[in-house]
C-alpha cells in the first residue's frame, strides 16, 4: 500500500506540474485567445480517472484473466509427485522471499514457460507450463519458479500497473489537448467539437500510444534482470543460467512458447518484432548479466 500511495502522490505532483507548465508556456493563453473554454486541470483529472481506473481493473482481474486465457489448472490437492514437489518448492521460495505462498498452477503448453500475476505480493499466482515441468530438471524449474517469485516479491505487477495508469492518463490527455488545439485554433471551429477534434484525437492516441508502449516495454525489460537476480538468489545462480540457456536452445530450435498477448510481459521470456517494444531482453543478455554480476 505504501508503494501505491507514494506513486499516486508522485503522479499528483506531476499533474500539478504539468498544469503549471501549460500556464508558463502560454498554452492556456493561446486557447483562451481562440475562444477555447477548456478546463485543463479538469481534463487531466478525468483522464487520470479513466487511465488509472482501467489499469487497476485489469490488475484486480489479472489472476482470473491469466487462468482463463492460459487454461491454468490450480493445484488444490496434489495428484502427482511433480505437483507435490512444485507446491512445496513454491511454498519454500515464497517463505524465503518473505511473501505469502501464491496459488500454484500448471497450464497445458508443451513449450517451456512460466508466469506470475496477481494484484499484490500476498495474493498472487505462479504457474508453469506442462512442458517445463516435464522436460526441465528440478533445479532448473526451481530457478524459474524463483524468477517468478522474484516478480511477486518485487511488486512488479503493481508497479507496472501504476506506470501504465500514468501513461494512459497522459496519452488520453495530450491526444485530446492536441485535438482541441487543431479543431479550435487551426480550423477555427467554434461550434461544439468538430471533425478536426475527433480525427486528430484518434491519430494522436495512436501516435502517443506507440510511444507509451516503448516506455512500458523498457521498464518491463529492466524488471526481468531483477527477477533473474532474484531467481539466482532464491534458488541457485548456475541453475538460473542453465534454465535460461535451455530456454534459449529450445526457442532457437523453433519451439517458441507464446503466451496470450495480455500475458506476454509476465512470462519467463518473450519475443517481439521490435527491440524497442520487446517485453523481455534477449536471453543472451540476461545470461551474460548473471554470469557477470555487478
Amino acid at each position: 500500500m505504501m508503494r501505491i500511495g507514494l506513486f499516486l502522490l508522485t503522479n499528483l505532483a506531476v499533474m500539478i506540474l504539468v498544469s503549471i507548465l501549460f500556464n508558463l508556456l502560454g498554452i492556456r493563453g493561446i486557447l483562451d485567445a481562440n475562444g477555447v473554454d477548456l478546463n485543463l486541470p479538469a481534463l487531466l483529472l478525468m483522464c487520470a480517472i479513466f487511465g488509472f481506473g482501467g489499469a487497476f481493473i485489469s490488475l484486480l482481474l489479472s489472476k482470473f484473466i491469466a487462468r482463463t486465457s492460459t487454461h491454468t489448472k490450480i493445484i488444490e490437492q496434489p495428484q502427482t509427485d511433480n505437483e507435490r514437489w512444485l507446491l512445496d518448492t513454491v511454498r519454500e521460495l515464497a517463505q524465503k522471499a518473505g511473501i505469502k505462498t501464491p496459488q500454484v498452477g500448471i497450464f497445458p503448453m508443451p513449450q517451456a514457460n512460466a508466469f506470475a500475476t496477481g494484484w499484490n505480493r500476498n495474493n498472487a499466482l505462479v504457474a508453469v507450463s506442462a512442458g517445463l515441468l516435464e522436460r526441465f530438471s528440478r533445479e532448473e524449474i526451481r530457478a524459474v519458479v524463483g524468477h517468478e517469485i522474484g516478480h511477486v516479491s518485487n511488486g512488479d505487477m503493481v508497479t507496472l500497473t501504476l506506470l501504465q495508469g500514468v501513461i494512459n492518463t497522459f496519452v488520453m490527455f495530450l491526444a485530446r489537448l492536441v485535438g482541441f488545439f487543431v479543431d479550435r485554433v487551426v480550423l477555427k471551429n467554434q461550434q461544439g467539437l468538430g471533425i478536426g477534434y475527433y480525427v486528430t484525437s484518434i491519430v494522436m492516441n495512436i501516435i502517443f500510444g506507440v510511444l507509451a508502449m516503448v516506455v512500458v516495454a523498457w521498464f518491463s525489460r529492466r524488471r526481468e534482470y531483477h527477477a533473474d537476480a532474484a531467481g539466482a538468489r532464491l534458488a541457485n545462480r548456475q541453475s538460473m543460467i542453465a534454465a535460461l540457456m535451455r530456454i534459449k536452445s529450445e526457442s532457437e530450435g523453433g519451439h517458441e512458447a507464446p503466451l496470450p498477448s495480455n500475458m506476454k510481459s509476465f512470462g519467463i521470456y518473450g519475443n517481439s518484432i521490435s527491440a524497442l517494444l520487446a517485453s523481455h531482453p534477449p536471453l543472451e543478455d540476461r545470461i551474460q548479466a548473471l554470469q557477470n554480476p555487478g
